[in-house]
């Protein structure tokens, strides 16, 4: 008799059972690349306990899916066909498939978002060879992924309460050894519904799950103040950024390549040709050390994003203070990272009498206390730090007034050359 299921054992959720076409598709070379691409990137450097990977997440995510589904059936709350329910949970499985090594820096560094990248496994290779073959159409596959989809449970997969929020925090905090990620993940899918909002059907929370949608939000803010945006992690991380920006200047990587590779590998190949030193000092652990650290509360609420969403010119800007501050083009980084939507909502409310709200803007601080105060938490996760590889002394009122300065002026300041530093 030939097994029509495998069960794989999981640290998080114990047993994990994976169906027919979740075993169809493990095994290809785009999901098992994904063992070797660390969950959280350089966080190991801090956390020891980090080393967990996105094909791990990737099982967790298909096992919330499919646990959030099998309930939502059995209480009633959604009716799929064979093939809706397997595009689901395939969906959550192949999330991550075309993520980048090192977690989120890549992107940062100016590369396309990892879920664009999903479109080049899923049409090519063993990997849509094996979609077509269970009658997976592509393109709404990736509609879901891409967070395009409007069919009623496309919030599972990217929305303000998907699986890849449960598994990841949940996943994070364990792996870390840290509390703060913990999350009442079996009160969230109990409380999990569809009703009707703006004029379509869609994901919803019942309000006896109200307590545990704000833990998870309290939770989120935690990881990162506490561990994403960690100090280590994040000079780690703009260092790497460096490092791949100045290869790719130079011709040493390719865009394409990149994506493909593996952590480990893509660090082997970035020291074999390193003329910053950066790669191995990122492999011994010789991390830039912080000339400032200042929290965003200090700052005024409404900053310029361009330190977070303009990699060309914070290179710039980072040269021109090094050079200001007595150091060498790449021994100073200027990190003042952004997720202003951390702890927003956009999910409908069923109340205890049937009636639904929009648990999102306004309407949330009705319900909930973590959204009144979100703009103070993001602003006390933040952190606006200037790393350096050499002592350096860097003015903390000079560097305020740099990232409250808008786009347009900074970059005529590079332009014609004035100083960001002024003795």
């Amino acid at each position: 008799m030939v097994t029509r299921f495998e069960v794989v054992r999981d640290p998080l959720w114990n047993n994990i059972r994976l169906d027919p076409e979740a075993l169809a598709v493990v095994d290809t070379p785009a999901l098992q690349r994904l063992r070797y691409v660390r969950q959280l990137g350089h966080a190991f450097l801090v956390y020891p306990g980090a080393t967990h990977s996105r094909f791990e997440h990737a099982l967790g995510a298909y096992h919330l899916a499919r646990r959030a589904l099998s309930q939502l059936e059995e209480t009633g709350d959604a009716r799929l066909d064979p093939a809706d329910r397997v595009r689901l949970k395939l969906a959550a499985l192949l999330h991550d498939v075309g993520h980048y090594p090192f977690s989120h820096a890549l992107e940062e560094a100016g590369l396309p978002l990892h879920e664009t990248l999903a479109a080049r496994h899923l049409t090519a290779g063993e990997l849509a060879q094996r979609l077509a073959d269970f009658g997976v159409p592509v393109e709404p596959l990736l509609g879901l992924i891409q967070g395009r989809a409007r069919e009623p449970l496309a919030g599972l997969v990217a929305g303000s309460l998907d699986v890849d929020k449960l598994d990841y925090l949940s996943r994070d905090a364990w792996m870390c050894g840290v509390p703060y990620g913990v999350i009442d993940v079996d009160r969230l899918l109990t409380s999990l519904t569809v009703a009707a909002a703006a004029g379509r059907a869609t994901l919803a929370l019942h309000e006896k799950g109200l307590a545990a949608l704000e833990s998870l939000l309290f939770a989120k803010y935690q990881m990162y103040r506490n561990v994403y945006w960690h100090h280590g992690v994040r000079s780690a991380t703009a260092m790497f950024k460096r490092l791949v920006r100045t290869a790719l200047a130079a011709g040493r990587l390719e865009r394409d390549a990149i994506a493909l590779a593996t952590d480990d590998g893509f660090l082997h190949e970035l020291m074999r040709q390193d003329a910053t030193g950066l790669a191995r000092c990122l492999r011994e652990r010789r991390l830039a050390k912080r000339a400032l650290d200042l929290p965003a509360a200090d700052l005024p609420a409404e900053t310029p994003p361009w330190p977070s969403d303009d990699p060309d010119l914070l290179e710039r800007v980072e040269d021109r203070l090094a050079r200001d501050a007595g150091l060498a083009s790449g021994e100073l980084f200027l990190d003042f990272p952004a997720k202003p939507a951390m702890l927003t909502l956009d999910l409908p409310l069923v109340r205890r009498d049937g009636t639904v709200i929009p648990l999102a803007g306004a309407e949330a601080t009705t319900q909930l206390g973590t959204p009144r105060l979100a703009a103070e938490l993001y602003r006390s996760a933040r952190r606006l730090r200037v790393f350096v590889m050499r002592a350096a002394s860097v003015p903390a009122r000079q560097i305020v007034d740099l990232v409250m300065t808008p786009r347009e002026d900074v970059a005529k300041m590079v332009e014609e050359g004035r100083p960001m530093i002024r003795g």
